[in-house]
């Protein structure tokens, strides 16, 4: 089995950060039913990884056994340098956990959803009020702090719910599904706050089921399937897994393109647009081989367009009937 890439972050500094969360061989069954086939997960320090998969997957499994939520059948975990078996009570005090369903409590107001979080992490009662409205600010909470939660619209109530996890100053947090449910600006806005978020050193475990929020966000990404990692790596490495990329290349000139027909015989022909489609992972070499190839025969193309599969196309390739070449519980190379 090929040795797997170890990950690095967009936001990286040319040393490897630490580990926050590693799993080895997690394994989970309720009943005969078998959610987590030994999967293994190493997330670095300060950065995204998102769990992906359909419906029934695992990924809330694996957030909820890793948050100590429930207890894993088999399995070496460890999450912010502590053994998940052997020190859940530090575990816990390393990471907060955003679910997919709110947290808030609609009948009392934002403020007292704070302080009443403050008063689960024992912080004094002039602390807890101090953190409340530090993070009621961060979060543009403070005019509608004093009133009940039930009058907040969705976006609100997530930003409360995050800022509720946040009083424990967890350097780790698991966000399961946190745009579910939101409208487009509501989920823009929550983008930018987990990214402020990783900025400041925060790690963070999101499942979700929004591929383009994954794409946006996350340093790596690791889509589970019947239990299984199907595939782990960059938005881009993963990409690269799933054929019909192609460069496009496209005339205004008929002999211009009869030329480059004519030389290039692996490229689909669309004689009424008068363009080519060359197979292509979309690496630069590539790129790189088909412009010099231009400059060489004296050809001009009036444009070319590189297209890569999206993370729709990857999704539906791993988790579906498709086949994927050389992926096999197998990071991307």
């Amino acid at each position: 089995m090929p040795s797997s890439v170890m990950p690095t972050s967009r936001r990286g500094n040319g040393q490897q950060p630490p580990t926050a969360v590693s799993a080895t061989g997690l394994r989970k069954s309720y009943g005969d039913k078998l959610v987590l086939d030994g999967i293994d997960l190493s997330i670095p320090a300060g950065t995204v990884f998102a769990l992906l998969g359909p419906n029934g997957a695992g990924k809330t499994t694996a957030v909820k056994i890793l948050s100590t939520l429930i207890t894993a059948d088999a399995g070496e975990l460890h999450v912010d340098g502590h053994d998940l078996a052997a020190e859940p009570q530090a575990v816990r005090a390393a990471i907060g956990v955003t679910g997919q369903f709110s947290a808030v409590d609609s009948l009392i107001t934002g403020e007292e959803n704070m302080l009443l979080m403050a008063d689960l992490h024992h912080l004094s009662r002039r602390e807890g009020r101090r953190v409340a409205a530090e993070l009621l600010e961060r979060f543009d909470l403070v005019e509608a702090a004093k009133k009940p939660a039930s009058t907040y619209s969705g976006g609100m109530k997530r930003r409360l719910d995050i800022a509720m996890t946040l009083v424990g100053n967890p350097r780790i947090i698991f966000l399961d599904e946190p745009t579910t449910g939101l409208d487009p600006r509501s989920r823009h806005n929550m983008w930018g706050i987990i990214r402020g978020l990783v900025a400041g050193g925060v790690t963070v475990l999101l499942t979700t089921q929004y591929l383009d929020e994954a794409d946006e966000l996350a340093d790596r990404i690791a889509v589970l399937n019947d239990g299984k990692i199907a595939a782990e790596g960059t938005a881009d490495e993963l990409k690269r897994l799933i054929p019909g990329g192609h460069i496009r290349l496209r005339f205004t000139d008929p002999s211009a393109y009869r030329s480059a027909a004519d030389t290039l015989t692996e490229a689909t022909r669309d004689d009424e647009a008068l363009s080519l489609s060359i197979p292509s992972d979309g690496s630069q070499r590539e790129l790189r081989s088909i412009l010099d190839w231009l400059d060489s025969a004296g050809i001009e193309a009036d444009e070319l367009t590189v297209h890569t599969p999206d993370l729709d196309d990857v999704f539906f390739a791993l988790t579906g009937d498709a086949k994927v070449p050389n992926q096999s519980k197998e990071n991307v190379r």
